[in-house]
């Protein structure tokens, strides 16, 4: 890219810092690069201290001086930005990333008719840079304004491209997922308290496991349950926890969860529309 490029992140709170966090310590901009906006004086200020970018109140100039834009709004709020008289006539021309929720590019797209929008989905482990990030593509994105989308998400975890259609199942499984793996964590620390152990031994292995258990599905690329059944020896204590785990039904109620947390997602973008 040349020197002149410049990315705005509108509405910069936790998952914005995460990001500009991120392409800073990555490299991929330099901190003069970056422009942020936020709400409050006193919240600009915070997120100048921490991350050294500028940060303006004002999401238009923001947008007027930037080549790229990440809007990261809640759903309720994106709506009303991007109506803001001028705006639409700022961002034509230039790549739109927004995270926000339930938002369908078939919404962005008719906001922002001139513009290449991109939907996004990040996860909150992007604070620590093990993020999964999926994207979706609205029809005048080429390959190259996905590539730059790509890297740009890849500074904070893994990204991966999917049609629109998928993004609220993306929510609920990806976005909302963390929020469940947590509970679950939290759920196995119980029973290692029951049995004994104490609480911050019994959390420590609790998310170990479950770190571990992933990275192996990650890195071997071998099935769940292949690698489940590698665990699992005959008339042993692994089998009987899976028994017991199956009596509970487990595998539905995490799948009901997938399903629910989706239908939700999918209503968040009539709220957007509807709160313009």
């Amino acid at each position: 890219m040349s020197d002149a490029r410049r990315l705005a992140i509108l509405g910069c709170g936790t998952m914005g810092e995460a990001i500009v966090g991120g392409l800073l310590r990555a490299g991929l901009f330099r901190s003069d690069e970056l422009i942020a906006t936020a709400r409050r004086p006193e919240a600009a200020e915070a997120l100048r201290g921490r991350q050294g970018v500028e940060v303006t109140l004002d999401n238009l100039a923001a947008c007027r001086a930037a080549t790229t834009v990440l809007l990261t709004f809640k759903p309720q709020r994106i709506a009303k930005v991007l109506h803001q008289p001028g705006m639409r006539e700022a961002l034509a021309g230039k790549l739109v990333i927004s995270i926000a929720a339930g938002v369908t590019l078939t919404q962005l797209t008719e906001w922002l008719p001139d513009s290449a929008v991109i939907r996004a989905m990040p996860n909150t482990p992007c604070l620590i840079d093990e993020g999964m990030t999926v994207l979706a593509r609205g029809p005048r994105v080429g390959d190259a304004e996905v590539a730059a989308a790509t890297r740009l998400f890849e500074t904070v975890g893994r990204c991966i491209e999917v049609e629109d259609k998928l993004m609220d199942a993306v929510t609920g499984l990806g976005g909302s997922g963390p929020a469940f793996v947590y509970v679950m964590i939290e759920a196995m620390a119980d029973g290692g308290v029951m049995m004994g152990l104490p609480r911050a031994v019994a959390l420590q292995i609790a998310a170990q496991v479950f770190q571990g258990a992933a990275r192996m599905v990650l890195q071997t690329s071998r099935h769940p349950a292949a690698l489940k059944d590698q665990v699992t020896t005959p008339a042993g204590c692994t089998i009987a926890g899976v028994l017991t785990m199956e009596d509970g039904r487990i595998r539905s109620v995490l799948a009901r969860t997938i399903q629910e947390a989706t239908r939700v997602a999918s209503e968040l973008g009539k709220d957007a529309a509807a709160d313009r």
